[in-house]
């Protein structure tokens, strides 16, 4: 027996029905052109293929193995020292409860039954320690993490490869990607040149994978309500597929994401192929994808995305023509069909055509021969047929192998079949001369039957197949060739646009920074669609790092660096105030915001409580920064019909919470509005106060200043007439001594004697004019004692005045004027898309706000 060839049993002969001693070898190179397995429940056929694999791995050759139904978890129960104690754990309790032994008993004769079955077919404990050494066997589990778990999410990132180059592989890739998610939501038999859905989805992947940008559900979902392209053919997006066929298609595919099963599929090892089938160090791996726990629908979702990697890292290989990796299927039933189209047989049909020239063989089983595409199986180079079931099974796959395997007389194939026993098969190989018959040969492992997923951890346990360190969600993968360069600081500047209001408004202060995980990094590169009628602003990046550090109240490290931006959505309100009442002489406008960054589902907001000031919102974007990611939107912001109400209740509160406070005055007719200080009011009522005070003293003085007047008049005129009576009283006198000086002469005869009567006239003159000067001086101080009655009453008057209309001035009310709804305009409302800075800081990955007070 050649090293190189595959073991596979022995030559049967048909006529003594007993196996010769003659070994059937098997060139692994033949396995190029791949090979099917047909057989019924019992007829040697998961032996014969375990053996199959077992030479593989022999041979160094890795595999990908398709296990629907469990059976081909045996793989892993090779046991070198064929111990009882090495078979007990996977005894079946059924066989066991059958036979009336102890599971010590059934264990024993199952290791003895291997031990003679294994000598017998020249089997040592040599081969069996170099099956265990010659791969890495594991147990993969889609969609649960009894074994390894697998991330689905990744089969959607952008494929390692050059779409210019690749472009053809890459849109077949895609197809059946769309194809297999289409048949997860029940869209099943999708034609992808008639389906509008498999037609935008694909064009959403194309947008993507041509650019090198990975896409996750999500991302997808979101994308389906607002495509990423204007166009689809020649008609507009809208006119090919309306948006509300567009959102029933989204809440389908949301059914997936929203499940709570689904989250198993998001986390685990991704569908890297070439890492599936190799170790780091180069070991070939076996690895084994059990999918018994899955639905129908699941199944086929995740063997399209296996068979779609695979083919896509087939395309990448260089030409080979021998055995370089081997693809095995359980069961082909529903993926290969006669006559339908499920998502898996375009990837399988392709394969069968073009993986012999990379060194991929498919190696094909089935237990149910009327349901296979034998046209598409005509190419294939290896038979192997087992005991059938029904004469229907044997006449539905003689008709298929008329075409398929060529060149056997249909008689001469009948007859073979006929004859079958357990174990033995019909080999028909294209590179043989003529169909042989053989019987297999005892396998290695312990064929203990299907395995359940409680058994899959001892499994992975037994062979140190622990799970590897799981991937990130897809959203969340490494740039690759062609993906563009994460955002600069520079360039998650904002760019100033045109004022919305001149209101102001601020997030909570000091928001702390929070770690990022998976679940708050998440966010989609697909602003979520926003319902018509509701308003979205993008508030700007205001901070910078060192700034957006310290308002988290956070040191920040040398080797930070911004990663990205991602918006999360809140509520943005605004409202322009007109305060009107002429009144009080009140025109003034004002300003009431509230930013609300946690919002209550049912619509219930407390704005008091979210009334801020801070940055002027006369920066607020229209367009979010570049590359930025979107966390997801929820109830009340994406109802229209809550935000209306929202609106209102804005309204109303801004209605009952918005006054000023205007002075007034009302006896002196002085009123101000709130842009008028205390003081100039006062100023203003002092003002106004003391030129009524002067008019009404004025009014009220005027007879009064008219009597003094004439009262000074008369003052004056009698002060006048009491000069001149005085001057008259002093000439008088001088003359009266004089007349008396010389009456004394003449008596002493020293002068002429003059007349007697002439010196009494003289006397009497004088006594006239002293009399006319005690007269004036009567009347003056008569006078003078009226113009001071008068001046003190005149006082009197204004003083009284004077203290009234100061007391006027500090008589003032202050007045609350409020608003008309009429006169309140709402400039500003809808969702506040707040900016966040993801951050690198080490090992750990922050999440700082990027717009607050600064």
């Amino acid at each position: 027996m050649a090293d190189s060839n595959f073991y596979l049993g022995r030559l049967f002969d048909s006529k003594t029905a007993k196996v010769t001693t003659k070994a059937v070898e098997y060139d692994p190179a033949d396995l190029t052109t791949h090979a099917v397995v047909a057989g019924m429940t019992g007829s040697g056929k998961t032996g014969l293929c375990i053996g199959l694999l077992e030479e593989a791995a022999l041979q160094g050759v890795p595999a990908i193995i398709i296990d629907p139904k469990g059976d081909l978890t045996n793989l892993l129960l090779h046991f070198p020292d064929l111990l009882p104690q090495d078979f007990q754990p996977w005894i079946d309790p059924e066989i066991v409860r059958r036979s009336g032994a102890s599971t010590e008993k059934v264990a024993g004769e199952a290791a003895e039954a291997w031990q003679e079955g294994l000598k017998e077919w020249g089997i040592d404990k040599q081969r069996i320690l170099a099956l265990q050494n010659a791969a890495k066997f594991a147990i993969y589990t889609p969609g649960s993490d009894a074994g390894i778990p697998v991330s689905v999410l990744s089969s959607l990132a952008a494929p390692d490869l050059d779409w210019e180059s690749n472009r053809e592989v890459l849109r077949e890739k895609i197809s059946s990607t769309v194809t297999a998610l289409l048949g997860l939501v029940g869209m099943n038999d999708i034609d992808p040149i008639r389906s509008r859905e498999h037609i935008l989805l694909s064009n959403i992947f194309e947008t993507h994978w041509s650019e090198g940008k990975d896409i996750d559900l999500t991302e997808l979902i979101l994308q389906t309500q607002t495509p990423p392209f204007a166009n689809l053919g020649a008609f507009p997006v809208d006119t090919f597929f309306p948006p509300k066929d567009r959102m029933e298609l989204a809440m389908v595919l949301n059914n997936i994401l929203a499940a709570p099963a689904f989250e198993a599929w998001r986390e685990g090892e991704s569908l890297d192929i070439k890492s599936l089938l190799f170790t780091a160090d180069g070991k070939p791996r076996h690895n084994i994808f059990y999918l018994a726990h899955l639905s129908d629908g699941e199944r086929m979702f995740f063997v399209t995305l296996l068979l779609s990697a695979v083919e896509t890292w087939m395309r990448t290989q260089s030409g080979s023509s021998a055995l370089r990796a081997l693809l095995y299927m359980d069961e082909i039933y529903g993926y290969l069909p006669p006559t339908a189209v499920p998502p898996s047989k375009g990837p399988l049909l392709r394969m069968l055509k073009q993986a012999r020239a990379f060194g991929l063989g498919l190696l094909l089983a089935t237990q149910n021969p009327v349901d296979m595409d034998y046209k598409a199986l005509s190419n294939t180079g290896t038979w192997f047929i087992g005991k059938l079931q029904t004469e229907r099974d044997k006449n539905r796959l003689l008709d298929g192998l008329e075409s398929a395997a060529g060149g056997i007389p249909r008689a001469a194939m009948d007859k073979l079949i006929s004859s079958l026993g357990k174990r033995v098969f019909v080999m028909h190989n294209v590179h043989a001369k003529m169909p042989i018959l053989m019987q297999t040969r005892w396998t290695m492992n312990f064929l203990a039957g299907p395995m359940t997923r409680a058994q899959i951890p001892d499994l992975n346990k037994l062979v140190n197949a622990g799970a590897a360190p799981r991937s990130a969600p897809a959203s969340a993968s490494a740039s690759r060739k062609g993906s563009k360069p994460q955002p600069s600081v520079e360039s998650l500047q904002p760019v100033s646009v045109p004022s919305a209001s001149a209101a102001v408004v601020t997030p909570p202060p000091a928001q702390a920074a929070r770690q990022v995980t998976s679940s708050t990094s998440a966010g989609s590169m697909t602003k979520p669609t926003i319902p018509t009628g509701i308003r979205e602003y993008f508030l700007p990046q205001n901070f910078s790092l060192p700034e957006a550090f310290q308002h988290a109240q956070k040191s920040m490290p040398s080797e930070a660096m911004i990663q990205g931006v991602v918006y999360r959505p809140g509520l943005i309100a605004a409202a322009q105030v007109r305060l009107l009442d002429r009144k009080y002489g009140v025109d003034t406008e004002m300003v009431r915001a509230a930013f609300v960054d946690s919002m209550d589902a049912r619509g219930i907001v407390r704005w008091e409580e979210f009334a801020y000031s801070g940055p002027s919102l006369d920066k607020v974007e229209t367009t979010p920064a570049a590359s930025a990611r979107f966390s997801t939107i929820d109830a009340p912001l994406n109802n229209a019909k809550q935000m209306t109400a929202l609106q209102k209740d804005f309204t109303d509160w801004v209605f009952r919470n918005s006054e000023v406070t205007a002075r007034a005055n009302a006896k002196l007719k002085v009123f101000a509005g709130p842009d008028i200080t205390a003081a100039d009011f006062m100023k203003q009522c002092a003002e106004t106060a003391r030129e009524a005070c002067d008019a009404e003293i004025e009014k009220k003085t005027s007879a009064l200043e008219k009597k003094i007047r004439t009262l000074k008049d008369k003052l004056g005129r009698e002060e006048s007439e009491l000069r001149e009576d005085e001057a008259e009283l002093q000439n008088r006198n001088i003359e009266s001594y004089a007349n008396l000086a010389e009456l004394g002469a003449s008596l002493f005869g020293l002068t002429r004697k003059k007349s007697v009567t002439t010196q009494f006239t003289k006397h009497r003159l004088a006594q006239s004019a002293k009399a006319q000067v005690q007269e004036s001086q009567e009347n003056i101080t008569r006078l003078s004692n009226e113009l001071e009655n008068l001046e003190k009453e005149r006082d009197t008057v204004a003083s009284e005045i004077n203290n009234r209309w100061g007391s006027i001035v500090s008589e003032f009310d202050e007045v609350s004027v409020k608003p008309k709804k009429t006169d309140i305009y709402i400039n500003i409302f809808g969702v506040a898309w707040m900016p966040y800075y993801i951050v690198q800081a080490g090992s750990e990955t922050l999440e700082l706000p990027a717009f607050g007070a600064e």
